[in-house]
């Protein structure tokens, strides 16, 4: 659909301006995705896990808070966020989550790190991805 490829290109020029803008090479590709993230989402926020990763305890349909990015070092390869549980904080991969509640800067910056198969003939991260 037209549209749609429209709508990629916008949220390609998105990420390349806003997220990654001066990055080279995936360690500083991470870091654009994490402080863009840090700066934001805006913590606390109920999520709901639409996917099971084997790395994460959630399971689909699991509502749970986000309460803040996980450490720098923890999302070099994928961006994690600290859910509280049981008492303890727990990273888990962003991918892993929406926030329907959320305020709209959240839930764009979600959106942004969705990956999303690149248009026909195309390249391009079309959401986070590191090198």
């Amino acid at each position: 659909m037209m549209g749609e490829g429209k709508r990629d290109e916008e949220r390609e020029e998105r990420i390349t301006m806003e997220v990654v803008v001066d990055a080279y090479g995936s360690e500083e590709q991470a870091m654009g995705w994490y402080y863009y993230l840090q700066d934001t989402m805006q913590f606390p926020f109920t999520a709901i896990c639409v996917s099971k990763r084997r790395i994460s305890p959630l399971r689909e349909g699991t509502t749970v808070e986000g309460v803040g990015m996980a450490p720098e070092d923890e999302c070099e390869q994928e961006m994690f966020v600290k859910i509280d549980c049981e008492g303890d904080t727990l990273g888990v991969p962003l991918i892993q989550l929406e926030a329907p509640e959320a305020d709209a800067e959240t839930q764009q910056a979600n959106t942004l790190c969705e990956p999303k198969a690149p248009p026909t003939g195309t390249t391009g991260s079309q959401g986070y991805e590191f090198g």
